[in-house]
C-alpha cells in the first residue's frame, strides 16, 4: 500500500530537486527520495563517529592495533587472529 507524503519546499530546492533526479537517471523524484532515503540509513551519526573514534584511541594506546601495510592485508591479519 502506498501513501502519499507532502513536503514544502522552496521552488528553488524543488526545481534543484527535479533536475538532480533527472540528472542520475531517475524515472520520477519519488524514486530519487526513496534511494536517498536508503542510502541516508547506512550513514552513521558524527556522534556514532566520535564514540568509534574514543574507541579506537583507547585501543591504540592500549596496543590493541596491527600493522599493516594495506586494508586487505589487516583484513588477513585480523580474520587469522
Amino acid at each position: 500500500m502506498r501513501k502519499v507524503l507532502s513536503l514544502s519546499l522552496p521552488q528553488q530546492t524543488t526545481k534543484e530537486i527535479k533536475k538532480s533526479a533527472k540528472q542520475k537517471g531517475f524515472d520520477s523524484v519519488s524514486s530519487y527520495i526513496k534511494y536517498l532515503f536508503e542510502a541516508d540509513i547506512d550513514v552513521i551519526s558524527a556522534k556514532q563517529l566520535l564514540r568509534d573514534v574514543e574507541e579506537a584511541e583507547k585501543d591504540y594506546k592500549a596496543g590493541k592495533c596491527i600493522k599493516a601495510n594495506s586494508v586487505a592485508e589487516a583484513l588477513k591479519i585480523y580474520d587469522n587472529q
